[in-house]
């Protein structure tokens, strides 16, 4: 049997600090090709979003270009229609930046309250129920959300309120 000597010691522990080194190195710059990727990701939502709110001023603005969009549509107010569909395109945003971990419990609690108010008070639940088609428009996931979290809930404070 061969006996190691101090110098082979030393040499067997350097390999195994520079091969720890480099596991650390390679976790820590995997975990921030993650943190890169969520970032990229969010940054096209955000890009996409500015589309959406230029198009939603636009159609604002000249609500007979809703056709370009929904030719069907027929309603006698085409601006809260519009606008119907921003907030919710708004909401939506603020869910999927939810889902990413963008936005903090605080802020998520606030938009939830502002959407949950939105529905109980305004019109906006009348026109996901009966103009929107949210199958149409929005993800599968968010319109769970709306259906099951935000009016679900908001029917049961309203009825406790009321």
């Amino acid at each position: 049997m061969a006996e190691l000597g101090l110098v082979e010691y030393f040499g067997i522990g350097e390999a195994l600090g520079i091969i720890g080194t480099l596991f650390v190195v390679l976790y820590f710059s995997r975990k921030q090709m993650q943190s890169l990727s969520v970032d990229i990701e969010t940054k096209v939502l955000n890009d996409l979003d500015e589309k959406i709110h230029r198009m939603a001023e636009m159609l604002v603005s000249k609500p007979d270009l809703i056709k370009l969009l929904e030719r069907d549509r027929t309603t006698s107010q085409p601006q809260e229609v519009v606008l119907a569909f921003y907030i919710l395109y708004m909401c939506s945003y603020a869910f999927h930046m939810r889902q990413r971990g963008v936005l903090s419990d605080n802020e998520c609690a606030g938009w939830l309250r502002w959407m949950t108010t939105a529905f109980r008070e305004g019109t906006i639940c009348e026109y996901w129920k009966e103009s929107i088609e949210p199958e149409k428009w929005f993800d599968p996931a968010f319109q769970d959300f709306i259906d099951n979290e935000i009016i679900s809930k908001g029917k049961i404070v309203a009825g406790e309120s009321k």
